[in-house]
């Protein structure tokens, strides 16, 4: 399975994305022209919304698939998050456009018409959707690609959008009451608006160089330990002052490695050299960098901060 995701880049799986969005506006707006449904409506609306973040995605994945250049040392990953942070704020757009066509429906309802029809074209399109979710939230783990997972969870919100709606006009044609598919249509509204907000917020979260998560971090610190050794009651290496910090599919650690003053700088650099292999190992897409420190001796951290004048 995994080697069948890999193959599966982000970049072809955002065009794989674009090309889905122009299919299922399309099955959409077709249900929704068949049968005046305002519910079918914010259904296609949302799809355009599909189509505009998964090419700004596709734009971003290009982007950060970059190699490093002297402008961007340490490469263009973060890229990804203006993907997720701008798709959240389309679905927010989107959402509050639903509850506008909803509200006029909701004063002024009009009798629906063929929704046979709309809702098999309905139910089609959310079948493509949710087969291409699927697809995506597995490369997402395992391109660790932000891109791909705000796009699986925008495709999963389109799904559960087309089931509200696909509810609500079952509910109109056995009630009669008409007023049941605007109702239907807003709420399906203030659950993608709910999306919408937590993908924007994880975006800004991550630019704001979030840690690693608690399971990738555990990894690390594993991997530092079966390096550490003692000499009785002294710590001949060890590890200290480790922060870590996530970009896109990249992973960045800075540690402190301690060592006897005695040591040569060549068995040293060497030994630095084997943490920095078992760590890329273990963590895929991880850039350690390994300060040297003599055993005896501790870094000192400290930011006086702005307006600090060092006495003369």
């Amino acid at each position: 399975m995994k080697a069948w995701i890999r193959r599966w880049t982000p970049k072809r799986l955002m065009q794989v994305s674009v090309g889905v969005a122009l299919l299922t506006i399309l099955l959409k707006t077709a249900a929704w022209w068949v049968s005046g449904s305002v519910g079918l409506l914010s259904d296609a609306l949302e799809s355009l919304v599909n189509l505009a973040g998964a090419m700004f995605g596709l734009a971003m994945v290009m982007v950060a698939s970059r190699p490093a250049d002297e402008a961007h040392p340490y490469g263009h990953h973060k890229a990804e998050y203006f993907s997720s942070g701008f798709e959240g704020i389309l679905i927010v757009g989107a959402a509050l456009g639903i509850v506008w066509a909803a509200a006029h429906r909701l004063v002024d309802p009009e009798p629906l018409e063929q929704v046979g029809l709309g809702l098999a074209l309905s139910v089609l399109s959310s079948g493509l959707n949710g087969v291409l979710a699927w697809v995506m939230f597995k490369a997402a783990e395992e391109h660790r690609s932000m891109a791909l997972l705000a796009d699986a969870r925008h495709l999963v919100t389109d799904v559960w959008t087309s089931a509200g709606v696909v509810l609500g006009l079952v509910s109109v044609q056995l009630s009669g009451w008409l007023w049941l598919d605007p109702l239907v249509a807003m709420a399906v509204a203030l659950n993608i608006l709910r999306e919408g907000g937590r993908l924007v917020r994880d975006s800004f979260q991550a630019l704001m160089d979030e840690a690693v998560e608690a399971g990738v971090r555990q990894q690390i610190e594993d991997v530092l330990k079966s390096f550490e050794h003692q000499r009785g009651s002294s710590a001949i290496i060890r590890f200290d002052h480790l922060s870590t910090r996530r970009a896109g599919q990249r992973c960045f650690v800075d540690v402190h490695m301690h060592m006897p003053a005695s040591w040569s700088l060549g068995r040293a650099a060497a030994l630095r050299t084997n943490v920095e292999l078992a760590l890329m190992s273990a963590v895929p897409g991880l850039r350690a960098t390994i300060q040297l420190l003599p055993s005896d001796v501790e870094a000192h951290f400290g930011d006086p901060g702005p307006g600090h004048h060092p006495k003369s």
